[in-house]
């Protein structure tokens, strides 16, 4: 017999018990769709963190003293080391503070109370395009100027309507000139920002509003970003050359946090999709289950084959076909639901709160589903089938 006769005649006998094909292979299509959709959310998800990110700069990095640490106020971080580091640590070209104060700000009638925050030159800001006029400059650093970028929170919460650049916006007890305000960070719905709400030259917001006190955070700005890992490594060796062994600092950059990330959603996907695994695995009892029943239900119909000539091998292929058909039914069937559900919730959900569209690893999460539910039916269908084979002829025969 060929080997599409096996297969028609696994079609047949599947095909005559529809009912219970169905609610066999129910448990495959459960397992192979959550596999799939999950492994598809997972990398979706993170993708569109880690893109939302990308608005982040590469080329700056922060460093904050340890909070649970003995002598906090020994580690803290002054404007004078910020100074020293611009010089003394290698691919550091710039150091100011970070964070920010919370003021009340005016902008002709309205009021509100805005984040004001440190920043550096266009070069080292983060990707946020501009609804209007400029970021900061080289020049409005050096300088120190009165100058300030408006977030798209900040322009929103003011309620300004129209090009503010040029126009005067009070934070505290300082006046500030406007030369730009943001556009929001992505394209999605998402409320996330990486900037303050008003953003003004650091040298500025060194002389107007550190004073001499210690600062939270720092931001190092580098030479060369590939080089940040090593540059963290060495700032916090100065740091403790200069405070002592003792102090301790963290340190909080976009590639860490995206890889921090990644992990995070990598191992929530995992143990969901071990879950779904495990609905495979009663799926292939559950096929192991209905091909013993198979086989008792034909066992006079082995003993006549057997009879006639037919040998293990063609009786185990015989069986063995019938359970792999049973299962292909089932990942062809989840496979398609897995795809559509992943797509479907990428796509109108995902997407679109985040405004990133990430790259999907179909194949892979295909191969995973598929292949763990092949190993299942191989695992679970081949004992029914061996069973099959090693039958008695005689006894099959006079089985009832």
């Amino acid at each position: 017999m060929r080997i599409s006769q096996y297969f028609a005649e696994a079609f047949a006998v599947l095909a005559a018990n529809r009912i219970r094909t169905i609610l066999t292979a129910l448990g495959l299509i459960i397992g192979v769709t959550a596999v799939i959709s999950i492994q598809v959310l997972g990398a979706g998800m993170a993708g569109a963190v880690s893109g939302i990110l990308g608005a982040a700069s590469d080329r700056t990095f922060v460093v904050l003293p340890n909070q649970q640490q003995a002598d906090f106020t020994r580690a803290a971080i002054r404007l004078s080391d910020l100074q020293r580091a611009k010089d003394e640590i290698p691919n550091v070209i710039d150091a100011m503070p970070a964070g920010g104060q919370n003021l009340q700000a005016a902008y002709g009638h309205s009021h509100r109370r805005l984040t004001l925050g440190a920043g550096a030159d266009e070069r080292f800001a983060t990707a946020t395009p501009l609804r209007y006029g400029r970021k900061l400059s080289a020049d409005d650093i050096v300088a120190g100027r009165h100058v300030c970028v408006l977030s798209d929170r900040a322009y929103t919460k003011l309620a300004i309507s129209g090009d503010p650049t040029g126009g005067s916006l009070r934070v505290g007890d300082r006046r500030f000139t406007i030369i730009g305000v943001l556009g929001v960070d992505q394209t999605g719905i998402l409320p996330i920002s990486f900037n303050q709400d008003v953003t003004i030259p650091y040298t500025t917001y060194e002389r107007e509003f550190a004073r001499g006190r210690a600062i939270l955070f720092a931001r190092f700005l580098l030479q060369d970003p590939s080089r940040v890992e090593q540059t963290e490594a060495d700032t916090l060796a100065w740091l403790k050359h200069i405070k002592g062994a003792r102090v301790e600092y963290q340190t909080f950059d976009r590639k860490t946090f995206t890889k921090a990330v990644d992990g995070i959603f990598a191992g929530i996907t995992l143990i969901v999709a071990l879950i779904g695994a495990v609905s495979l695995l009663v799926a292939g009892i559950g096929i192991l289950n209905i091909m013993l029943v198979s086989v008792a239900e034909r066992t006079r119909e082995i003993g006549l084959r057997k009879a006639i000539g037919a040998t293990r091998f063609q009786i185990l292929l015989q069986f063995f076909i019938e359970a792999l058909s049973l299962s292909a039914f089932g990942c062809i069937v989840g496979m398609l639901f897995g795809i559509l559900i992943g797509a479907l919730v990428n796509d109108l959900a995902i997407v679109k709160l985040s405004g990133v569209v990430a790259p999907i690893p179909w194949l892979r999460s295909i191969l995973i589903a598929t292949g763990f539910a092949t190993v299942v039916t191989l695992v679970f269908g081949t004992y029914p089938a061996w069973r099959a084979a090693t039958l008695d002829p005689i006894e099959a025969l006079r089985y009832e």
